[in-house]
């Protein structure tokens, strides 16, 4: 019996979103289009794929085993789809980039701009997120990433420490910093580091504000909801702001740009990642807290 791939990302796709309407919008296809679709699947192979129950749809045994299938086939595609990227030559194509959203303003946009004079034909789709993408799926061909230990499924290079310190208003005399009122990082950032740090300095009664990206933090400061913690290479370049105390050592990270094995030779891979390290090299003492690059 014939089944093309089509018939597995469906399956797949009403299996993630438990229902035939999600599916049918992630599909791009209509409601009555996606009813039609798994009917005849069904009868095609003379068995149920899913359970109709009240709460959503739910795989049978045979439709968890088309879901499994699917799983596999998706991986495969991913894997070629790595290969072939890999072995291109020249550096043109569209590269997928994912960093921080804290480092796109500053940072970022005229690194990029100085990449794409130099490499006209390759085309950037920039992905900023807090969280984590995952490479090994192609979410994104390069992460910048500030980690302390990197995937070891990943490849690249360390392009800098970054030092945090605290920061508050240049405007403002601030005395004993832990009766201030403070903002903090919520827990989903660093996996909750800012936020236990924030708990050494201060009491809970004295955190104004909780917060999920560094970006959101900085204004909270700059508007004076409070001091906190701050990446120093944005916290020194602000002029609102003042380093009150830093850099502490237990918030030091470092900046990565990684990719997967499988696209580390590919040339515009290749290109991308050398710039990078080309145009952090002089910014070092920035993030490192000693100030302002020469």
């Amino acid at each position: 019996m014939a089944l093309d791939w089509d018939a597995f990302r469906f399956v797949k796709a009403v299996a993630e979103r438990g229902s035939l309407t999600a599916a049918a919008a992630q599909l791009g296809i209509n409601h009555s289009t996606a009813f039609r679709r798994l009917t005849a699947l069904e009868t095609k192979l003379g068995a149920r794929l899913f359970e109709r129950l009240r709460t959503g749809y739910a795989p049978t045994a045979c439709g968890q085993a088309m879901i499994e299938a699917a799983n596999r086939i998706e991986a495969d595609v991913t894997r070629f789809e790595r290969t072939a990227a890999g072995r291109s030559e020249t550096p043109s194509g569209e590269l997928r980039v994912t960093a921080p959203t804290s480092l796109a303003v500053e940072l970022l946009m005229p690194i990029l701009a100085d990449f794409g004079d130099r490499y006209a034909d390759i085309r950037i789709e920039l992905i900023l997120a807090e969280a984590a993408l995952n490479l090994s799926r192609r979410d994104a061909d390069v992460a910048i990433r500030a980690s302390r230990d990197p995937s070891e499924t990943l490849v690249g290079r360390r392009l800098a420490a970054v030092a945090w310190g605290i920061y508050g208003r240049a405007d403002r005399d601030y005395g004993d910093l832990a009766s201030e009122a403070w903002v903090s990082p919520d827990p989903t950032v660093a996996g909750g580091t800012f936020m236990r740090f924030v708990g050494t300095q201060t009491t809970a009664e004295r955190v104004k504000l909780r917060i999920n990206t560094v970006t959101g933090l900085e204004a909270a400061i700059a508007a004076g909801l409070g001091i906190g913690p701050l990446p120093c290479f944005s916290g020194d370049a602000h002029p609102a702001l003042r380093r009150l105390s830093g850099p502490h050592p237990e918030l030091g990270t470092d900046l990565w740009v990684l990719t997967h094995p499988d696209l580390r030779h590919a040339a515009r891979v290749r290109v991308f990642m050398e710039h990078m390290a080309e145009a952090i090299l002089p910014l070092r003492p920035r993030f490192e807290g000693q100030g302002e690059e020469s």
